[in-house]
């Protein structure tokens, strides 16, 4: 697989996951400030039960099987790429200056970066791994000597990625908005967030170089930067205030739909 097909492959595979943070960015022309609290709860719970799910039924599963295919248990691959996944979205977590929508208080490194920025950043930061999972998983399906993850499968992923997405547009736009931000730049900002999803495919395929070895490592790789950002952010989120189990139905839903479209289409 050459740079082109590995560029080529990136934005084709993230095409719908792109398409679903454009849509939800445009929430900011519908709604005046905020989607409604208990609502936003069910979205963030949503988003955390698909990656949940994604993260075993399309990564993790996938890369003990592929270790199995290459002579080993599978178990070394899996954890490894797992832990490793963990440790570079703690590293960037930690290192990141960046502000989630419900908090007054940034994360990561100080820096003088203007608040709309960080809230930004706090989305781009957990779109970098779903668009490697997205772009792995469309490379195995396509390049790879297994068939562990197939094309429809690889599909079900984006499509679970993309309806997750929906609501992540809207959590950029709608906070920037609250800001004091213009509609239309609110919009522009929410879409943005959005292009490091390809970019991080790109990233992942040419750093997997197309070599079948290194694949279960990198799937697992994303798997566990993807639960590290469901259980650091999402889940707590989908919790806060009153009536917490609006989030927590949020989260089996997601999780529900996610496992559904992955065996149906799988």
């Amino acid at each position: 697989m050459n740079v082109m097909e590995s560029i080529l492959l990136a934005l084709t595979s993230t095409a719908i996951p792109f398409l679903c943070t454009i849509v939800g960015a445009g929430a900011v022309f519908f709604f005046k400030n905020e989607i409604p609290q208990g609502a936003q709860r069910v979205f963030l719970g949503f988003a955390a039960g698909v990656m949940i799910a994604a993260s075993v039924w399309s990564l993790l599963i996938p890369a003990i099987d592929m270790g199995k295919e290459q002579g080993g248990t599978g178990l070394i691959p899996a954890a490894g790429g797992f832990i490793i996944g963990v440790a570079f979205l703690w590293l960037l977590d930690v290192l990141m200056p960046h502000l989630h929508p419900n908090s007054n208080e940034p994360e990561g490194v100080k820096s003088s970066l203007r608040r709309t920025t960080l809230l930004v950043l706090a989305v781009t930061l957990h779109n970098i791994p779903e668009g490697m999972a997205v772009g792995l998983a469309a490379s195995v399906a396509q390049f790879g000597e297994t068939t562990v993850i197939t094309a429809s499968s690889a599909i079900a992923l984006s499509i679970g990625i993309g309806l997750q997405n929906l609501p992540e547009g809207a959590a950029v736009s709608l906070p920037l908005r609250r800001e004091g931000v213009s509609r239309g730049k609110a919009f522009m900002l929410g879409t943005l967030s959005g292009v490091v999803e390809p970019l991080g495919a790109i990233a992942a395929i040419l750093l997997s170089g197309g070599i079948i070895a290194l694949m279960p490592w990198m799937l697992a790789f994303a798997a566990g930067a993807m639960l590290y950002v469901v259980v650091e952010e999402l889940i707590p989120e989908a919790h806060l205030g009153e009536h917490s189990n609006v989030g927590t139905m949020g989260v089996l839903a997601g999780f529900l739909v996610m496992m559904v479209l992955d065996v149906a289409l799988g």
